[in-house]
């Protein structure tokens, strides 16, 4: 009986990927092991609906889960509490003001939790593709102080989430929203939000197989959007 295996990639050989009919069912998506996040992997692997996911002392794992959870930016669920403190008004917001700080603030253990996926490797890589104006950050700011935000990638008309804070409350909703409005002003087709997730299925996201994503994905990555924001 033959049993399926991940690819193995080498540091600095093609940045190609298996065929999505490659992932494993368990653990659900991993499709390959090692390489290394060199801006023009990453990309490779992103434009294939393939992210990173690892954590320290393991190998860089490659994932492509079935199903896939989005959120497209019409159908963000803004409830009572949220649209009370967008009224409130009492925050600013900023892109890209100071990505290097959300994701640091991204990688800060939570709860019990003592590790974390963003390894300092993974930072070094989205701070490459940071300053290649491929990622991106959303920004809570309240006076000076960074409260809540996340970070991502923007290729064509998708944004692809990677991770979210929050130091107040409801400051990581605010970021979402800002993007989600943003994201409807310049007609993005969905925001990719990788694995299922209670938080963010309870704000709008649905799960959708692993084909239909691919399909969405290939046709949003054709369109021609800019990254749309600016600080305020």
């Amino acid at each position: 009986m033959n049993i399926r295996q991940p690819a193995v990639l080498k540091p600095g050989d093609s940045c190609e990927f298996p065929p999505d009919t490659a992932a494993l069912d368990e653990p659900n998506g991993l499709i390959a092991i090692g390489g290394d996040l060199a801006p023009e992997r990453l990309i490779a692997a992103y434009r294939r609906g393939i992210f990173p996911w690892y954590e320290t002392g393991q190998p860089i794992l490659w994932w492509t889960p079935e199903p896939r959870l989005i959120l497209r930016p019409a159908r963000l669920h803004v409830g009572r509490t949220l649209r009370k403190r967008i009224r409130q008004g009492d925050y600013a917001l900023r892109f890209d003001n100071d990505f290097s700080s959300v994701i640091h603030a991204c990688a800060e253990p939570r709860g019990n939790s003592q590790g974390t996926w963003i390894t300092p490797e993974m930072i070094d890589a989205y701070l490459r593709l940071y300053r290649l104006g491929i990622a991106h950050s959303v920004e809570v700011w309240r006076e000076s102080r960074l409260v809540g935000g996340l970070y991502g990638l923007a290729l064509g008309a998708v944004f692809f989430g990677e991770s979210m804070f929050s130091r107040d409350s409801d400051a990581s909703k605010l970021a979402l929203h800002a993007l989600c409005e943003s994201g409807k002003a310049s007609a993005t087709a969905l925001i990719d939000c990788q694995v299922p997730s209670r938080h963010l299925i309870n704000l709008g996201a649905e799960l959708i197989s692993r084909a239909e994503f691919s399909g969405a994905l290939q046709s949003a990555l054709d369109a021609t959007v800019p990254w749309p924001f600016q600080n305020r």
